[in-house]
């Protein structure tokens, strides 16, 4: 099967489909490729689901600029959209002295960025507010507009923008080569066929790298940076811990990580993580005893009573880190190609700034830019997936339209038949029971799907068409 595009975009995570939204809303074909079976199956499903402000990106930086423009954009897109927000604020707490010295740098770093809502926080101002702390704190800076969001919604509402504009969303699809052809045209040849595009952008994540190396150097190992998978194991605990903290608790950060945070989760939930270890395998997500052990010894020594609440589930991310600290942004006008690459843990946070950036770049370089004429329908409505807001089963005006919002099949979580159902006949379905997690919360609380699974695997079955016993 050959395709042909305008722009041809690799890599379905949050960056790459916010870029596709984008230029869905110009005169131009494009093609969404990814080598997983569903939108953000990469760094993107296994982050720590903060909305950051960008305080404590390095300022002048191009990460600080994206960052405080994806702030703004995203959270009025979550409006829109019904991506699950909560601004809790963060606290971000001292407990030596020294990193007591190093609270005012941060402040001053904060401001640089434009961000001057930060304000220091005593000691005694801090337990009034966060009770349950371990004693021993010394001070805080009190970040008031950083939020926790959805991070699998979010990406999906992307994609399902972009897919309604046109986009052709070709999942399951790995490019393994990409050469010249005749005519201005761009050959990649995937797993499933050849893809012809007229111009090229590089959105791959953990395999942004080796992309660069293939669109720059005619096949080469590497292009102008490397990436090397940091892994970050995190731990949510039951939504009974929920009333212990109130706000996102951050560390001071190191030059190599942000720390260690604890934060509640849209879901209800609560998050301990994440750890940092760089590894060579862009594949390996296992959790670790010895990584589990070390958050769970953080997790005593800033909230004790947390490790008193049972454990829902573990999981880890890959960051794609890369040895330079910024984000890894080109666009070679007469290669045709642009690079969005070396993007680590803020890419949620900034996606929509990235996007933007991203396609004004490319039409410096020369892409026709020419607005879709005709109503633009804005961002769809998502189903909501938070815990603060009224989901189907509360909603009796939607149960009575529709009896299928008050059958729950999942009771940790509340998910009901219609739900399920809806996802199933979405814009973009699941294609397994992970992709169905996360476009319900199904099979993701408490039991992890002992109790529900197998109904709703039937109901899965019977919405694909598949076999119902």
């Amino acid at each position: 099967m050959t395709d042909a595009a305008d722009v041809a975009i690799i890599g379905a995570g949050v960056v790459g489909t916010a870029i596709a939204r984008e230029l869905s809303r110009y005169q131009l074909s494009v093609t969404l490729l990814d080598a997983g079976n569903d939108i953000g199956t990469g760094t993107t499903k296994a982050n720590t689901a903060i909305l950051h402000t960008g305080f404590d990106a390095v300022p002048g930086s191009l990460e600080s600029r994206l960052l405080q423009r994806g702030y703004s954009l995203l959270t009025d897109y979550a409006a829109q959209a019904d991506i699950a927000v909560e601004r809790l604020g963060a606290l971000l707490i001292a407990w030596t002295p020294e990193q007591q010295r190093a609270l005012p740098g941060i402040v001053d770093k904060a401001e640089q960025n434009g961000y001057t809502a930060i304000r220091p926080v005593s000691s005694d101002a801090l337990y009034r507010r966060e009770p349950h702390l371990q004693p021993g704190a010394l001070a805080a800076l009190e970040i008031p507009d950083e939020s926790i969001i959805c991070p699998w919604t979010t990406p999906l509402a992307y994609a399902t923008e972009a897919v309604r504009a046109g986009v052709r969303l070709r999942l399951n699809t790995a490019v393994t080569a990409i050469s010249q052809a005749p005519e201005g045209w761009r050959a990649l040849a995937t797993t499933r066929g050849e893809v012809l595009c007229r111009w090229l952008v590089n959105a791959a994540g953990l395999n942004s790298d080796r992309i660069d190396g293939m669109a720059v150097s005619a096949g080469s190992d590497g292009g102008g940076f490397t990436i090397t998978p940091r892994r970050g194991e995190l731990i949510v605990f039951d939504k009974l811990a929920r009333s212990l903290v109130s706000s996102i608790l951050l560390p001071v950060p190191t030059s190599q990580t942000k720390g260690v945070l604890i934060a509640p989760t849209v879901y209800g939930n609560v998050l301990l993580g994440p750890t940092a270890q760089d590894i060579s395998d862009r594949e390996d997500t296992a959790t670790t005893a010895n990584g589990l052990a070390n958050l769970l010894a953080a997790g005593r020594s800033i909230l004790p009573a947390l490790l008193n609440e049972e454990v829902t589930a573990t999981y880890a991310g890959l960051r794609a880190a890369a040895e330079h600290r910024d984000y890894q942004i080109r666009v070679d006008g007469p290669r045709r190609y642009a690079c969005a690459g070396g993007i680590r843990s803020t890419g949620l946070s900034a996606s929509l700034g990235i996007a933007e950036y991203v396609v004004d770049l490319l039409g410096e370089a020369g892409l026709p830019l020419v607005r879709r004429t005709g109503s633009d329908p804005g961002p769809p409505r998502m189903p909501y997936l938070g815990q603060a807001g009224i989901r189907p089963y509360q909603h009796q005006a939607k149960i009575a339209a529709d009896s299928a919002y008050g059958q729950i099949v999942c009771h940790c979580e509340r998910v009901t038949a219609g739900e399920i159902r809806d996802a199933l006949t979405s814009t973009i379905p699941p294609a397994d029971s992970d992709g169905l997690r996360r476009r319900t919360r199904a099979l993701n609380g408490r039991c992890q799907g002992f109790y529900c699974g197998a109904r709703v695997a039937r109901l899965a079955a019977i919405g694909t068409g598949g076999p119902t016993s």
